[in-house]
């Protein structure tokens, strides 16, 4: 008996229409690299990054953001940075100059809708601003680099007032701590969360297995060699950009600390328990691991993801950068980018040479047991395991 089925009116639910524009939850930090961390696919990031440089850029669109909101202007004009184009290039909507009372106004996971320039919070316009288009990023481009000779006269500047800083530490390698790490005489591999660093980690794994290189995550580096499948033996940073996983895995810790001896981090190893050497320079966390690495007598350093030329200086953002310029200078002799070892390393063993030795080592064990009473006797034991497999095959058939 077939039971009937009765309808409830009014209970059924209506399908909410599709609004135009981007919809996702809302992730916001004023920093960047924290935020990448807990960004997920088809949220919306929220951020407040003048001149959105190219790591950053990079980071957001591997997250697989639905759209990116900036309370500040992600190209100024300041120099041709290349975050904005890299952004639009994956088609991730970006929106600029966004009112800044979107931080207060809007929280962390609340589903937000993007359109035109305009968020909405389910009705509620909530903040407005520019949307960036290829047209708009080209003109700016443009526009930044007809005045990069201002940017590079403020540069030489930082260059010579960093030099005249910090001379005792560059020329004499006075201020540099001890540690317990050995470092003379050996490789020494330097990874920075920076361009590149995965794909280089990849091409220099034959190198790192036959070398053995000392491996010196700075921040964020140490959670990419982490991620590559290797444990730093060194971890080098002022430790904002740094999971506790990195911190906790047992290699030597080296604070970077300011010049007046106030060093942030700190206060984080001493939480977990783990004791810390204190380096007070003036310049980046990069430029301290590789004075670092040239003042203990390593014989070669190797660069993952850090900044080599003069756009990538500029791209980074910071006056500080001209530290590293000088700092490449300090230990040019021993420097060397991945991508140059990825290009002239070759494996000390040729494929040819590998095959010639097995079959030498075939041909050996062939004659040995040719002629020794020991090798008739497996001899002997082979030919009956062939007939056997022989006479069992033409059984199948008869």
């Amino acid at each position: 008996m077939k039971v009937p089925t009765f309808r409830v009116p009014g209970l059924r639910r209506k399908k909410a229409p599709d609004l135009p524009g981007v919809a996702g939850v809302a992730r916001l930090d004023r920093r960047t690299k924290r935020l990448t961390k807990r960004l997920r696919p088809g949220e919306i990031a929220i951020i407040d990054h003048v001149d959105v440089d190219r790591v950053s850029a990079e980071a957001l669109v591997a997250c697989g953001c639905a759209a990116v909101v900036n309370v500040a202007t992600s190209i100024s004009g300041r120099y041709p940075n290349l975050g904005p184009q890299i952004i639009l290039d994956a088609g991730v909507p970006l929106v600029d100059d966004v009112t800044p009372e979107i931080f207060e106004r809007v929280r962390e996971g609340d589903e937000l809708r993007v359109c035109d320039g305009l968020l909405y919070l389910g009705d509620e316009i909530v903040g407005k601003g520019t949307v960036q288009t290829e047209e708009s990023v080209a003109a700016a481009t443009a526009e930044a680099k007809a005045g990069l000779s201002v940017q590079l006269e403020a540069f030489a500047a930082n260059t010579m007032e960093y030099l005249r800083r910090e001379r005792e530490l560059l020329i004499d390698g006075v201020g540099v701590p001890e540690i317990r790490t050995r470092l003379e005489g050996r490789h020494v591999l330097i990874v920075v969360r920076g361009y590149h660093y995965k794909e280089d980690l990849v091409t220099l794994r034959s190198y790192i297995r036959e070398y053995r290189p000392v491996l010196i995550g700075v921040d964020g580096g140490a959670d990419a060699l982490i991620e590559a499948g290797y444990l730093p033996d060194m971890v080098v940073g002022d430790f904002d950009s740094i999971s506790d996983r990195a911190l906790t895995c047992g290699a030597e810790l080296v604070v970077h600390a300011y010049r007046d001896g106030r060093a942030p981090g700190l206060e984080r190893v001493t939480a977990l328990g783990r004791e810390a050497v204190i380096f007070p320079a003036t310049g980046t966390s990069e430029d301290v691991a590789m004075l670092l690495a040239d003042d203990k007598g390593a014989s070669l350093i190797v660069a993952v993801g850090t900044h080599a030329t003069l756009v990538e200086f500029l791209d980074k953002g910071r006056a500080g950068m001209a530290s590293t310029f000088l700092t490449r200078l300090r230990v040019g002799s021993k420097l060397v980018d991945a991508k140059g070892v990825s290009r002239l390393y070759r494996s000390r063993i040729s494929t040819s040479s590998l095959f010639l030795l097995v079959a030498t080592a075939l041909v050996t064990i062939a004659v040995v047991l040719s002629y020794s009473p020991a090798g008739e006797i497996w001899l002997a034991g082979l030919r009956d395991l062939w007939n056997g497999f022989v006479f069992w095959l033409f059984g199948l058939f008869s």
